[in-house]
């Protein structure tokens, strides 16, 4: 789902059903941090969220361009440190050349299956 403002509101029909997130962050962008923060604090805090084991894949974008930021620094930018109830995982990407994409979707694949055998078993 889109990140833009007019779509944001569409986001939590989505949470109940979710067995992952994937959520998008344009590492160039260092004035939207603040925003992205909020936002990713908003989903956490979600009571379709909250309380559920749900893997997030962060895919920091637009890792090419010279000045984004790494992910040790949005890593500490948004305050990832502090999701302890659910698996995640930050990863640098490039959209225009997949770069970093494969490896990503895998882990995310991994972790839903591992919850979904695991919760059955």
């Amino acid at each position: 789902m889109s990140g833009h403002d007019r779509h944001r509101s569409l986001w939590e029909h989505y949470y109940k059903e979710c067995h992952g997130i994937i959520f998008i962050i344009d590492s160039s962008d260092k004035l939207r941090l603040v925003v992205v923060k909020e936002e990713l604090d908003m989903l956490l805090q979600h009571p379709d969220v909250a309380g559920r084991k749900i893997p997030i894949l962060f895919l920091a974008n637009k890792m090419d361009l010279p000045d984004s930021l790494t992910t040790v620094k949005l890593v500490a930018g948004l305050g990832l440190e502090r999701i302890q109830n659910k698996p995640w995982h930050i990863r640098a990407t490039n959209a225009v050349t997949g770069e970093g994409l494969q490896p990503a979707i895998e882990w995310l694949t991994d972790q839903i299956r591992d919850i979904y055998i695991n919760k059955r078993q």
